[in-house]
């Protein structure tokens, strides 16, 4: 199972439409979402004005919103 982080906030309206858009992707298994909080995390200077971005800690590539679920498809199956 591949891991994937998001990074995220709460009161983040886009964040929250980031994980509506993961969620039904998440549902075909293959892969796992952990939702970081960056503000918990002393990330807000590097995420802040960033998130949501969601991390593939096995490539170190970071996807910026915002995505869809068919830029999301790609990305996953992108090689690890």
């Amino acid at each position: 199972m591949r891991r994937f982080y998001l990074y995220s906030t709460l009161g983040c309206h886009l964040c929250e439409e980031a994980e509506a858009v993961l969620l039904p992707l998440l549902a075909h298994g293959g892969s796992e979402i952990e939702i970081i909080d960056i503000a918990e995390e002393n990330l807000i200077e590097r995420y802040g004005t960033r998130i949501p971005v969601l991390l593939n800690p096995s490539t170190g590539a970071e996807l910026d919103w915002p995505f869809d679920a068919q830029l999301l498809q790609q990305w996953f199956l992108s090689p690890a």
